[in-house]
């Protein structure tokens, strides 16, 4: 039963979203554009400019807490994912209580600080099962909002994972899915100390081709908005210099898995 969820998360989860996206021509110098969810103040900002410089991203989907009083994943913002979902995005996991690691036990099982935007964090022990429900949960959420099914990767919270915790995820069908050192956008930085336009000309300067960029849906502790001052001129710039925004589907560590059945 353990292995046996793979199987509702990989049939045509790439294939679907293929067909709804228009042609784009043939991409040279591509990077890989990613959102976390946030707030969702900036959602419909990021969603307006990836339509602007027609561009794929990847999502990664938790059920976090939103300005508006409700969570990302709740029936006012399925028409947002539904309509991402038709564009041709890619989208993921990042955990349904955005759960970050914290310690492996020697029993076998994870520790995490679960918190997400203004929630009080605490402390929770999960099994490797329990973990991999964690990733289901967003999974089948997405799937009720959509008509689609979610591809088999995740992001872990901040990124951090170990060895048994990226096996636990592997065996019941999830690939993590990080960044490149360049493309931590910094949206999460605190703006006295990282002004947006510092951010901006770090990204410039250090982007590469085939660089994975990660940014979030909004962050409640940054005061200085990241989008869109600084996302904007950073695709336009990003597009002068010959880059292209590709889908997580077309990178060479995961086309292999995300197209498996």
């Amino acid at each position: 039963m353990f292995r046996a969820a793979r199987a509702v998360l990989l049939p045509v989860a790439l294939g679907a979203a293929a067909a709804l996206a228009p042609a784009q021509p043939r991409c040279d110098k591509p990077v890989y554009l990613s959102f976390d969810t946030g707030h969702m103040g900036v959602a419909p900002l990021v969603a307006q400019t990836l339509k602007q410089f027609d561009a794929r991203a990847t999502f990664f989907l938790a059920q976090e807490p939103t300005l508006d009083g409700g969570q990302t994943l709740d029936d006012h913002w399925a028409p947002w994912w539904k309509a991402r979902a038709a564009e041709g995005h890619d989208f993921g996991s990042h955990t349904w209580f955005h759960d970050t690691w914290v310690a492996d036990l020697p029993d076998g099982r994870l520790r995490f600080k679960r918190a997400a935007g203004v929630q009080a964090p605490q402390f929770v022990t999960l099994t490797p099962e329990a973990y991999c429900e964690e990733l289901r949960k967003p999974a089948r959420r997405f799937q009720e909002m959509t008509g689609q099914p979610m591809a088999p990767i995740f992001r872990a919270p901040a990124g951090r994972t170990s060895p048994a915790l990226l096996a636990a995820a592997q065996a019941c069908g999830f690939k993590h899915v990080g960044w490149s050192p360049a493309g931590f956008l910094g949206d999460e930085l605190p703006s006295e100390r990282y002004s947006n336009p510092a951010l901006l000309a770090q990204a410039l300067r250090n982007i590469r081709s085939g660089d994975i960029l990660m940014a979030h849906l909004g962050i409640w502790s940054r005061q200085q908005a990241w989008a869109p001052e600084v996302l904007v001129p950073l695709m336009q710039g990003l597009k002068e210099r010959g880059f292209c925004f590709a889908p997580l589907r077309e990178h060479p560590d995961y086309a292999g898995w995300m197209s498996r059945r």
